[in-house]
């Protein structure tokens, strides 16, 4: 993500903006000088009608260029906060699975959240400050300079003094604030990690122990936030102090000038004011550059959040768009389902997972999937979907290479229904429908009647429309399961992957999502990882899987008299997972 293209989208906006601030400034510099002349005209009892109607009409121009100027960059700064967390979302959403996984998901919510909108606002209107109070001061100090160079040189004295100090203290801002923001992130981690186990730490009598660890994290927040506070509080002071001690040299060097007679008091009164509107444009000026060094710690937090690998690279200008409906990809009705030809894989170097792994699957039937725990089932099952690539062989799908299918036609082809079936907050309509929003209602019956959910939302209040809390919570788990099934079958893939389905059911639901599973079948090809006998007895054909090898392919009666391995996970892990329910 090039947070430098999504300011210069907006360029026209900012430079509208900046345009107005300078124009005001421009109008803001002639006022000192127009009452110095109203002195003079009083003072020599000239007319001054028309000078004071050209004050009032340059207040009011000043103050309309200024709130048009406010207004511009605030709006600018909101397209950019917009902007850059659309983009960042689509890169999030569009991420490499391994490199998302590596992340703590409550630093990508603060960086996403509140990095973002420090980072753009500040570009908008921190620097849009830098500009006119730049102008403001280089104004002000060159007619200051015209009035008189001598009080000039006095004044740049002490208010340069001033300056420096205030320089280092914006520098010491940006550390303090880089770590604040690492902070907040590393809270927001915590936060996360407790509420998305709330379950498990209220069973462990963990409630203090959390909350002493949050109060440790958030105690290191605000340790950092008083430390930016400090570092901040003390710009303004430091001004300050350059400001009074100008002021004190100009008005009373100023004022024995005056009683000599080689300065004018008209000249004296608009250089104070000069003094005045220089100033305070210039505080603003080092408050911005506080402002804007802790943007940039914010900048590098989303600047490194936007760098993460992507899944696939989409054109510049097109990131966090919403996708136009693709067309799917055609399936070869000659080719097999999914082959597997030599595939290799491996999480860590020189730690394979997978070893030159290969087998078809025909475009109709149940393939069950077993083994030993870590033998590389759901392995196999994300490299089909390509949250992996692997590191050796071809994977094809429906007769297409999956290295080089578009991976929205990939994905349309493989319905994935995971072990613990995550389900998001919202309609059970919204679950439902999500891998196929323009379902009809016929197409969703008939999924809820075969994974047997057709009952169960008919006897809800809301029906389809009930809420569903974070994660499904209001179903059991078994319906969690039953209605990620009815998701995907409503998909109308060429393929269903299903990684332990049956984990969470009991034997009337199992049964019912036997005759599911048996119905699916003979529509398109399902590979399920299973671990109850019922299920692999089932199965068309069953591949045995050991040490991330495929060992063997058969039926059960085949490889229980063929395969030993196959036979002792028959007799003692299946068996024994089935007597439990």
């Amino acid at each position: 993500m090039n947070l430098r293209e999504i300011v210069r989208r907006h360029r026209a906006l900012l430079i509208i903006g900046v345009g107005m601030g300078l124009v005001g400034a421009a109008a803001t510099l002639a006022q000192p000088w127009m009452l110095g002349r109203l002195i003079e005209a009083v003072a020599l009892d000239e007319p001054i009608a028309w000078t004071v109607t050209f004050i009032a009409l340059f207040f009011v121009a000043d103050a309309a260029l200024n709130a048009g100027h406010a207004y511009a960059i605030g709006r600018a700064g909101e397209n950019i906060v917009f902007d850059a967390r659309r983009v960042l979302g689509g890169r999030l959403l569009r991420s490499q699975f391994p490199a998302f996984s590596r992340l703590e998901h409550g630093d990508v919510f603060a960086r996403t959240v509140s990095d973002t909108s420090i980072a753009c606002l500040v570009i908008a209107q921190a620097l849009a400050q830098v500009v006119t109070s730049v102008f403001m001061v280089a104004g002000g100090i060159v007619l200051m300079a015209l009035l008189d160079w001598k009080l000039l040189l006095a004044t740049v004295g002490c208010l340069g003094l001033a300056s420096g100090g205030a320089l280092l203290l914006a520098r010491q801002v940006r550390i303090a604030a880089l770590k604040n923001r690492e902070n907040i992130g590393a809270f927001g981690s915590g936060l996360q990690r407790v509420l998305g186990a709330i379950t498990t730490v209220k069973a462990s009598r963990a409630e203090e122990r959390e909350t002493e660890e949050l109060a440790r994290l958030a105690d290191r927040v605000r340790h950092s936030g008083i430390r930016v506070t400090g570092f901040s509080s003390l710009l303004t002071p430091a001004m300050n102090v350059g400001t009074q001690l100008s002021l004190a040299v100009v008005i009373s060097w100023g004022m024995a000038r005056v009683a000599t007679g080689s300065l004018s008091p008209a000249d004296l009164t608009s250089f104070v004011m000069y003094l005045f509107y220089v100033v305070s444009p210039l505080v603003m000026l080092f408050m911005s550059i506080g402002q804007i060094q802790q943007g940039r710690a914010a900048i590098q937090r989303v600047t490194e959040l936007g760098a993460i690998p992507q899944e696939e690279e989409i054109p510049q200008g097109e990131e966090g768009k919403a996708g136009e409906p693709r067309e799917r990809a055609a399936a070869s009705e000659s080719a097999p389902a999914v082959r597997f030809e030599g595939v290799g894989f491996s999480y860590q170097e020189d730690v394979p997972v997978l070893r030159d792994v290969s087998f078809s699957l025909p475009r109709r039937g149940l393939t069950a999937i077993v083994g030993p725990s870590g033998a590389g089932k759901t392995t196999t099952f994300q490299l089909i979907e390509r949250f992996h690539r692997p590191d050796s062989g071809t994977i094809h799908v429906a007769g297409h290479d999956t290295a080089t299918l578009k991976l929205a036609e990939l994905r349309s082809l493989v319905g994935y229904v995971e072990q613990d079936a995550p389900l998001l907050r919202g309609t059970i309509r919204q679950n439902l429908t999500y891998a196929n929003p323009g379902a009809g209602a016929e197409e969703i019956a008939r999924a809820l009647r075969l994974a047997s959910l057709e009952d169960f939302v008919a006897a809800l209040p809301d029906g389809l429309d009930t809420v569903l809390g974070e994660r499904g919570a209001g179903l059991s788990g078994g319906q969690r399961q039953r209605l990620a099934i009815a998701r995907t079958l409503l998909q109308r893939p060429e393929v269903i992957l299903l990684d332990e389905v049956t984990a969470h059911l009991d034997s009337d639901t199992e049964a019912a999502l036997r005759d599911t599973m048996a119905e699916a079948a003979g529509e398109c090809a399902v590979l399920a990882i299973a671990h109850r006998l019922s299920t692999v007895v089932q199965a068309d054909r069953i591949i045995v899987m050991e040490e991330g090898r495929v060992r063997t392919i058969g039926t059960h009666r085949e490889l229980i008299a063929s395969d030993e391995v196959y036979r002792r996970l028959a007799t003692q892990q299946f068996a024994a997972e089935d007597a439990l329910t």
